[in-house]
């Protein structure tokens, strides 16, 4: 059993009798406590999709979830649902839109590395790789003689994440995106 200090996000814990994926932990350190930090973490539950913001002490033991993660791939939208494809036995998952909204900025035909996550069998949440390569489809003009250390500019991508590039990336090229920081790392490999 993890203390709360070791939970990572996209973790599956049990809490209050059911499973919760945490999507964001917030450490705080209050002033004339004994050393002792605060974890706020927001997480919701894997059946109902209800959130929950709750906090925990580090020393707080918590107990993790029995879950599976699959590779897979994404296939297709279908109304509110977004449908991935399991790599190996090609079994379908359904992910409501809502539950994976910050990933989906981040997912499109070409996105290698995802993992689905699987609790009881049924699919609740979905790990991306630290870094992924999207198409730009709008910026403004790359100019000529600009250094890599430059100033950046907005760049729109093919999901309609925008990041800041530099200004010698143009539009139609493929970059990398460090999907924790949401920021851009570097030209994709051809």
């Amino acid at each position: 059993m993890p203390k709360a200090s070791e939970i990572k996000k996209n973790a599956a814990i049990e809490y209050n009798g059911g499973v919760y994926m945490v999507k964001d932990i917030e450490r705080s350190v209050p002033q004339g406590r004994a050393g002792g930090s605060l974890y706020r973490m927001r997480m919701y539950n894997v059946v109902t999709g209800q959130k929950v913001d709750e906090t925990f002490k580090d020393v707080d033991m918590l107990n993790m979830a029995d879950l599976v993660r699959r590779p897979s791939m994404f296939s297709y939208i279908d109304g509110e649902e977004y449908v991935f494809m399991d790599n190996e036995d090609y079994t379908p998952y359904n992910l409501n839109k809502e539950s994976i909204a910050d990933e989906v900025l981040f997912i499109d035909e070409n996105t290698q590395g995802i993992q689905i996550i699987l609790v009881d069998g049924s699919p609740v949440g979905m790990d991306l790789p630290s870094s992924i390569e999207l198409e730009i489809v709008e910026t403004d003009p790359s100019i000529k003689g600009a250094s890599a250390t430059s100033r950046t500019k907005p760049a729109t991508l093919t999901t309609g994440l925008v990041v800041q590039v530099p200004e010698y990336i143009s539009t139609g090229e493929r970059i990398k995106i460090n999907t924790e920081e949401k920021s851009f790392m570097s030209r994709a490999d051809k």
